[in-house]
């Protein structure tokens, strides 16, 4: 297994709004730092809510995550961290809606707030390539 670390950004993802990149990628094991629901298109965010916010997070990660050999169903963890927990449900929701029955573990934690303003959650995963199944 390589030891070498890669990191990026594609091109069709929400550009990172600090020093970093979305991406980490070790051998077959994947990192997404924090992601929020920005539409790649047009910078702006997906929509005002927390359901929009969650499927244009999740369609974020697919898109990272064929770029680098995986999908979701082979994600190992979620973190979700949440502005208003009031929210959870519709979270859940976009979250079901995206995810189908692949139920990785998960994280929801609570948070005061956001770098991005108007920014309602952001997620971050681990996961693995496909050849690791």
């Amino acid at each position: 297994m390589s030891s070498r670390v890669e990191t990026f950004t594609p091109a069709n993802t929400p550009h990172p709004i600090g020093p970093y990149n979305h991406i980490a990628k070790v051998g077959q094991f994947i990192s997404i730092g924090g992601t929020a629901g920005v539409d790649p298109a047009t910078g702006e965010l997906a929509g005002p809510d927390v359901y929009s916010q969650t499927k244009q997070i999740l369609e974020s990660f697919k898109v990272m995550l064929e770029a680098v050999g995986s999908d979701l169903n082979h994600v190992l963890h979620v973190n979700v961290f949440l502005k208003d927990m009031q929210d959870f449900e519709s979270m859940n929701r976009a979250y079901i809606e995206q995810l189908g029955e692949h139920r990785p573990a998960r994280t929801v934690i609570g948070v005061n707030e956001l770098p991005k303003p108007g920014v309602l959650l952001t997620m971050n995963l681990t996961a693995v390539t496909l050849e690791a199944s």
